[in-house]
């Protein structure tokens, strides 16, 4: 018998001919289950007030399979009480289920919260960092042991997944666990009707963690002294490593040329563009252009980095000349206390590392290896057990999308709709995040990063321990790509447990079909930049028919020699030679090509003797490789500074309200030598390079558009997948859902996982799955 309340949740109740009186005797018992993200979001104070609302008696506990609940009182109490499980369930939990199993009465004189049990090898799930509430924010304001408490905390908000070591989580498995609480905030842990009851991170101004800053090698402990000087700091051209959440933090005047200069300098951050925090919302419109679903995406208690379109410029080496900036609000209560004291509207905020390596989390490891970076130190004396970078996303077509998951995202779990119990995802190798898998749940880690760095490879087998411990993940299968050169391959393959390899443009079909609960033949579009295919080539502009199980490659981008191999990466104007060669031969020499003249003509002369005689020249259909050479080609960008300069760059200056595109060849493989022959000719009619960006664009949502209608009419399918680092694009990405919209299609991208190689191990996971239950 199923009820279901507001249509969001299932609430199953298991009746029995003994006890079939819920909604007819004026007295009924039910053990009740809720099962979800029920940890750490203070949900067993929650069912104590909503109890106490509804004069129910009986007790609630958790343990790792998630919420129990014995439950007494009038059939229309308890109803009511059920409902408001739901309804009223605090902010940042998840609630997956709902099972009522009825019971005898026992005739409970009031209601009780019991001890958290570690009951079975079940998992209930953690939730992720919390930002701080506006409650505790006006305690810091009011409540006496809180006033200015920079480590303010409730059961609403604050660190949890940054500081739990085990479950169930309770205070003695955190980081809080060597800070005892003083009596005023034991008195508000052990209240049930008290908004920290059982808050583990609860703390105050007598017992709890504390700031120092050195600054000269000079402490000060002082936290009005310490806010003052933090200040006085940044405001005056310094760089502070600052201790946040995660990890640490460099920061500095978003509005000082100067000292954002001298951060990319000492940083090793040639041209990727800095994220910069606001004081808030309303100072954020004022230079940056804010959608309702931005402002929700920018506000909600993720508090995520999000990618706006600029309106007014911060300092200009902040964006280094894009079109977007990503943006933060505060989610520290120090945070805010801070912008109190600061006359700047924004500041820097990015990751305390040097470039490509992790984010520092300890306090003497950043002192000793950001000393060169940073002018001061801000740090605190409570450790950060799990690392987490700032998640970073952006808004298409009003939906929020993923580009970084991380704090405030991990580890909430994907719900899939298979049995993914007990296989480890290794992931891919650059951008990677990995997965295990629990009953239905996928578990993916927080951000780790480019594993071919030594210190994010040692993070990746850190954090890979510490989520088997956690969860209580012991794998029997291993997920991992075909390359066997990726880290992450032969990670997984050096377990000794059964492998099952899953081709990289499949996976991330597959992990936005797992996304959105698909389980049937789809058109799949999967736009990136290198993933190893099946004939050994490089993949990377591909249209599949495929399920979870397995795929067939419908057509492709035509192959295109990538002459260095991985150097095309950060060297763009490679790719572009191969192409204009590809489509001029020699010819190509003789036009007035901006681009060519960057080259030494020795240079352009090996690239082509290496493409003409297949000298370390690997053949590609990358989508990304083609978006590399148009950009090179223009003379955007021919020498990448970091990771899709090239790509983002052509982005950035699109045209907008442009609506002419290129020609293709739409055969047995997609031809653009078309496209090329075309973007020459505007080069020499001098076209301005945003026109050719917005024609390049607009070509690229055709290709996808008409090569979708051709596989429809070929085998009746109406729903299509959109997957790969290339669809972090917005143009693409917004006009390519939006066309195939209007030619009737369904059409699902990425919400919950990034589109890049964050989301891989996704849809390796539930690809295993798939092939395992066959």
């Amino acid at each position: 018998m199923y009820f279901r309340f507001f249509n969001l949740i299932k609430i199953t109740i298991y009746k029995s001919p003994k006890y079939s009186n819920f909604l007819t005797n004026p007295k009924s018992a039910y053990k009740i289950h809720v099962t979800g993200l029920v940890q750490g979001v203070g949900f067993r104070p929650f069912i104590y007030r909503i109890a106490f609302e509804n004069n129910i008696c009986g007790w609630v506990e958790n343990n790792i399979r998630g919420v129990f609940i014995e439950a007494e009182g009038k059939k229309t109490d308890v109803e009511n009480f059920v409902r408001d499980i739901r309804t009223k369930a605090p902010p940042a939990s998840g609630i997956e289920k709902i099972e009522l199993h009825e019971i005898p009465l026992r005739n409970f004189i009031g209601f009780t919260i019991q001890k958290s049990t570690d009951a079975s090898e079940g998992i209930t799930e953690i939730s992720p960092d919390i930002a701080v509430c506006d409650d505790c924010l006006e305690d810091l304001k009011t409540q006496p042991n809180k006033i200015a408490y920079p480590f303010t905390n409730c059961t609403n908000c604050g660190p949890r997944f940054t500081i739990i070591k085990d479950l169930p989580y309770d205070r003695h498995k955190t980081t809080m666990d060597v800070f005892e609480m003083c009596r005023d905030c034991r008195v508000e842990y052990s209240d049930p009707l008290d908004r920290r009851f059982h808050a583990q991170p609860v703390a105050c101004n007598k017992c709890g963690p504390e700031y120092e800053l050195i600054v000269n090698d000079q402490s000060y402990y002082d936290f009005n002294k310490i806010l003052s000087l933090t200040a006085e700091l940044v405001e005056s051209g310094k760089i502070v490593a600052i201790k946040g959440m995660g990890g640490f933090h460099l920061m500095c005047d978003a509005t000082n040329e100067k000292a954002v200069s001298n951060l990319r300098q000492r940083k090793l951050r040639e041209g990727k563009p800095f994220a910069v925090m606001f004081a808030n919302i309303e100072t954020v419109l004022k230079y940056a252009d804010v959608s309702p679903a931005e402002k929700d995406f920018l506000h909600s208690w993720k508090r995520p980095i999000v990618l706006l379109l600029s309106r007014h410029s911060l300092a200009p080496s902040v964006n280094t000349g894009f079109h977007r900036m990503g943006v933060m609000l505060p989610y520290m209560p120090f945070h805010h206390q801070l912008f109190e004291k600061l006359k700047t509207p924004a500041i820097v905020l990015t990751s305390g590392n040097i470039s490509d390596e992790p984010i520092i989390l300890n306090n003497q490891k950043a002192i000793e290896n950001l000393s060169a970076l940073a002018d001061a130190f801000l740090i605190y004396n409570r450790e950060i057990y799990n690392r987490t970078d700032d998640s970073v996303g952006f808004v298409v077509n009003e939906k929020p999308t993923l580009i970084r998951r991380s704090r405030g995202f991990v580890p909430t779990p994907i719900r899939t709709k298979l049995n993914v119990d007990g296989i480890f995802a290794a992931g891919a190798e650059l951008v990677n995040c990995f997965a295990v898998g629990k009953e239905n749940l996928s578990i993916m880690s927080q951000h780790i990063g480019d594993l071919k760095n030594f210190d994010t490879y040692q993070f990746y087998e850190e954090t890979i321990g510490k989520f088997q411990n956690l969860f209580r993940v012991n794998p029997t299968i291993a997920a991992v790509d075909l390359h066997p050169d990726y880290f992450s391959t032969r990670f997984g393959r050096e377990l000794g447990i059964e492998i099952v390899e899953v081709q990289h443009h499949h996976a991330h079909i597959a992990s936005c079909m797992a996304e959105h609960g698909l389980d049937e033949k789809v058109i799949g579009v999967s736009f990136d930049g290198t993933g190893l295919g099946d004939d050994g080539n490089i993949w990377g502009g591909e249209f599949f028919v495929c399920d979870l199980n397995d795929y067939k490659r419908f057509t492709h981008f035509d192959y295109i020699p990538m002459p260095g191999g991985d150097k095309v990466t950060k060297e763009p104007w490679r790719t572009a030679i191969s192409y204009l060669y590809h489509t001029f031969g020699n010819d190509f020499l003789d036009f007035d090509l901006k681009f060519l003249k960057t080259i030494p003509k020795t240079n352009v002369n090996l690239i082509l003797e290496a493409v003409q005689k297949n000298i370390n020249s690997p053949l590609s259909s990358s989508c990304g490789r083609l978006f590399d050479a148009v950009s090179a080609m223009i003379n955007l960008c021919t020498v990448s500074k970091f990771h899709a300069e090239a790509p983002m760059r052509l982005e950035s200056i699109a045209q907008g309200g442009n609506s002419e595109s290129y020609s293709f060849g739409l055969e047995a493989i997609l031809d653009f030598r078309p496209t090329i022959r075309e973007i020459v000719t505007d080069l020499k009619s001098g076209i301005p390079a945003s026109v050719i960006s917005a024609k390049f664009h607009n070509t690229m949502v055709k290709v996808i558009v008409e090569t979708t209608l051709k596989i429809h009419t070929t085998t009746g399918l109406k729903k299509v997948v959109l997957s790969g680092g290339s669809f972090q694009n917005a143009i693409l990405l917004g006009k390519s859902e939006t066309e195939l919209i209007k030619h009737g299609f369904g059409v699902f991208t990425h919400e919950k996982v990034p589109a890049n190689d964050g989301g891989i191990a996704l849809g390796q996971l539930v690809v295993a799955a798939k092939r395992r239950n066959l």
